[in-house]
This record gives structure tokens, C-alpha cells and sequence, in this order.
């Protein structure tokens, strides 16, 4: 058969798999948004190949999406090519009806015909077959051969959190990844969960002379989510922010506004200087909400990013003293105590990074009057389903949400555990910052503010 073929013995390919065209058709249906069953229909294949190949991919097609090029010869010619042969035609006559040169078409008999029977028999499905077989060209991964490079990429994904002072956090205890979606309602491990885009552009930051440190971020997700890459452990995919096991299009998430605030203090009121995010001092804030009416008070600031989070313990008698009708609320995020937290916090910021603070519409800040009082900070709500409006507190809750799921209790955690979380994400590179730190972004806003301030007195 090598004599006949002209190339080494293959495998019997038993029962030819589904065409690589087909899946290509595939995956352009699964672009289109459909899923993976009703993808497998509009192509003409079961339901079970086309979850095959959804779950074997990660949810990311390995080839292009793009037809291939008229160079190489496709499935319907080389069932025409098979037909024309069974009816007695010579190579030059199959040639010339094809519009292809002779020498291509006496090859494709000798290459790709089926040697099963002892004989060269050329049956089309097993053309197609051997011609897909032999023109993958396997890739090692970059983050197979290069060491180095992996161990970066490993340790900003799944790196340990830790505090300002360097001392590791070490957070919940987390079920085993069973290869599905993060668990709703339960902890997740705490880890540095950089996002592959934050990884990839920090590279050139961190090693802006050595090449062999690069790689993009679609390698990256590539090496996590598709089996046959191997450079990355697929339980890696549950320090992304989404922790899905398989890459799909994100799904709407619920919005919900609720609290009534006055007519002078709407968003609406708000300055137009604050839009372009050119002034510092300008904040975004609400609560991420845990069981037993627990929360965390969340703070970011619009130019920088800079994250602050708002230790907000119950307060004394919760659980045990009966509630009282209008008196003060005892879960630590009440009306009362959200003021004295941000009262406090704010305290600690130089004037000129207070200028204004835009919150959802919740009633834990129904004392906003004596807040800006206190602190002199401009208060504004935002309207009425529009969380659009505080895109960049809305952001930063769902970073939040990887260490402190819903449905899991908030009050556990202590304040230390909270700045660390916070501290990790302000050292985190964001690419609307030019792939800065929001903690480097403060900073130089805090040493611009001194300099001026020395400026001035001088």
C-alpha cells in the first residue's frame, strides 16, 4: 500500500467522523448565539455531536471560521470526482469537468483512495477524511515549552491574596472543581484572578526588553478552556471572574433599583464635569449584599479606579433584642451606621478627592444631608433602573462577587480580610488606565495634590 499510496500506512478510519466543514458551519451558528443543540440541527448533525464538540473546544472553535481557499480540493468535488471514476472516466476527463489540472486529480487517487480491500478504492468520505487527517498542523503551546512565561501567567490567575503587609489571606474553603460553572451561592477560592487581557498587556510592562515573555490573551484562553492545549489546568477557569467551565456569551444579569430619594439630589443634577472622569475625586458606591442581611460597602473612584471597601459589622443586640418599628436598623448597613462608615473613610481623603459621591438608590443612605454636612461630599442617586449610570461601582461589584459570592454570609469576614481584597484589586492593571494599577493611578494623584499644595505655600 506505501508503494501504491506513495505515502506511510494510516489507521482504518472505521467510520468516518462528521466533515470538517460541517463544524465549521457549526461554529458559525453557535456565533449567531444559538446553542450548542440547535447549532447541531441547523447543520444537519445530532444533538450529541454538537455538544462533543462545544465541550471538547471549551467553547471556542480550534480552527477558522473562514472557508477554505479554492487551492485545496473540497468534499462536493471529491464526490464528484468519485462518481466520475465509478462511471469509467480517465483522469483527464474527470480533470477537465472538475476545471482541474490532471496531475491533482491522479494524485488525490493515489493519495486519499481507501486500501481497506487490498486495492486502491476511492470512496470520497474516506478522501475527505485522510485530507483533513493530514493537513492539521499541530502547534506546541507557548505556555507548554516556555516555563517561565507559564509560571506568570499561573500565579496572576491563581495567586494567593494577601494583605497590605504581605501576610497571605488565605479565605473560604472551597468545594473541588467538579469541571462546571462556578457553584451559585457558595464560596469560591480567593485567588489574584487577573483577567488574560490584564495579564497579557501587564507583560510588556514588566518585561518591556525580553520577547519571549508574550503572549496573547486568547492563547491564554485557549490554554484554559481547550482540552488538547494541556499548558494550563482547566480548574484554573474558576479564578476567572465568571468561573464558567466552558466559554459562552454572557447572560443579563438582573437589576433591581429600590429607596426613593428627592428630586434635588438625582444624577440628573449632578455636574457635567464629572462625566469625563478628568477631575479625581469624584466616587461610585453601593452594597454587595450577603445572607442574613449581611453586606459590604463598596467605593470606587471614577478617574482612577481606586477601590475602598466598607467594613460593616452588625451592630450590638442583632439577633437577640426585638425589632423596633422606625428605630435604628441593627444589621450594620442601616442608615445610621452606612453614614458613621462613610463619615470615616472619607475622613482619611484630602478635600480635593471628595468632591462628590453617586450611589444606587437604596435607603442605606437616607441620611446622605448630614453625610455631606459632615464630610462636605456632594451626594447624588442615580435614576430608577440605570445601573449604566454607576457602570464603574457596577464593575467593580462583579470583581467583588469572585471573593464574596451571593448567597454567603459577609459579616465573617474582618476588616483586614476586606482592605486585603480591596488591596488586590487596586494592584490589578486595568486597560482603560494604560494597563496601570488603580493603587499607581491614586498615588499619582495624591503626590500631584502634595506638589501642588507645596506650590502654593511657597
Amino acid at each position: 500500500m506505501k508503494e501504491l499510496t506513495g505515502r506511510s500506512p494510516m489507521k482504518s478510519p472505521g467510520a468516518p467522523s462528521l466533515r470538517r466543514d460541517v463544524e465549521r458551519l457549526f461554529w458559525r451558528e453557535i456565533a449567531k448565539g444559538l446553542t450548542s443543540e440547535e447549532a447541531a440541527l441547523a447543520v444537519g448533525a445530532s444533538q450529541a455531536a454538537g455538544s462533543r464538540w462545544f465541550r471538547d473546544r471549551g467553547g471556542m472553535p480550534s480552527f477558522m471560521l473562514t472557508p477554505v481557499t479554492g487551492r485545496y480540493l473540497s468534499f462536493p468535488e471529491r464526490e464528484e470526482i468519485a462518481v466520475l471514476k465509478a462511471q469509467g472516466a480517465g483522469v483527464r476527463e474527470i480533470a477537465r469537468r472538475l476545471g482541474r489540472d490532471p496531475s491533482t486529480v491522479s494524485r488525490e487517487l493515489r493519495r486519499n483512495a481507501a486500501t481497506r480491500g487490498g486495492k486502491l478504492d476511492y470512496r470520497a468520505s474516506v478522501a475527505q477524511w485522510k485530507a483533513e487527517l493530514l493537513a492539521r498542523r499541530p502547534k506546541t503551546a507557548k505556555l507548554v515549552v516556555n516555563e517561565r512565561l507559564r509560571e506568570y501567567v499561573q500565579e496572576r490567575l491563581s495567586g494567593q491574596v494577601r494583605r497590605p503587609d504581605g501576610t497571605p489571606v488565605s479565605g473560604p474553603v472551597a468545594a473541588p472543581w467538579k469541571g462546571r460553572n462556578k457553584p451559585r451561592r457558595q464560596d469560591r477560592r480567593w485567588a489574584t484572578a487577573w483577567s488574560p487581557e490584564q495579564i497579557s498587556h501587564r507583560l510588556t510592562v514588566d518585561f518591556p526588553d525580553d520577547e519571549s515573555m508574550r503572549i496573547s490573551h486568547e492563547a491564554i484562553y485557549q490554554a484554559l478552556y481547550v482540552q488538547s492545549r494541556g499548558a494550563l489546568k482547566r480548574e484554573l477557569v474558576a479564578c476567572l471572574r465568571t468561573g464558567r467551565a466552558l466559554r459562552v456569551p454572557r447572560s443579563r444579569t438582573r437589576q433591581r433599583a429600590t429607596g426613593h430619594v428627592t428630586p434635588e439630589v438625582m444624577i440628573s443634577e449632578r455636574p457635567v464635569e464629572i462625566e469625563d472622569r478628568a477631575v479625581p475625586g469624584h466616587w461610585e458606591g453601593d452594597l454587595i449584599i450577603g445572607t442574613d442581611r449581611s453586606a459590604i460597602g463598596t467605593l470606587v473612584e471614577r478617574t482612577t479606579r481606586f477601590t475602598m471597601l466598607l467594613h460593616l459589622p452588625r451592630m450590638q443586640g442583632y439577633g437577640f433584642e426585638p425589632r423596633v418599628k422606625n428605630g435604628p436598623a441593627l444589621t450594620g448597613y442601616g442608615a445610621e451606621a452606612m453614614r458613621e462608615a462613610l463619615t470615616a473613610r472619607m475622613a482619611t481623603m484630602p478635600d480635593e478627592l471628595r468632591r462628590s459621591l453617586t450611589w444606587d438608590r437604596g435607603k442605606e443612605l437616607a441620611q446622605h444631608t448630614q453625610l455631606r454636612i459632615d464630610t462636605g461630599i456632594a451626594v447624588y442617586f442615580a435614576d430608577p433602573h440605570s445601573p449604566w449610570q454607576r457602570g464603574t461601582n457596577e464593575n467593580t461589584n462583579g470583581l467583588l462577587r469572585q471573593y464574596f459570592p451571593k448567597g454567603t454570609d459577609l459579616s465573617r469576614w474582618s476588616a483586614e480580610d476586606i482592605e486585603a481584597v480591596a488591596a488586590t484589586l487596586n494592584a490589578r492593571p486595568r486597560k482603560t488606565l494604560g494597563w496601570k494599577t488603580p493603587a499607581e493611578a491614586f498615588n499619582e494623584q495624591l503626590t500631584s495634590l502634595q506638589h501642588a499644595g507645596v506650590a502654593s505655600t511657597g
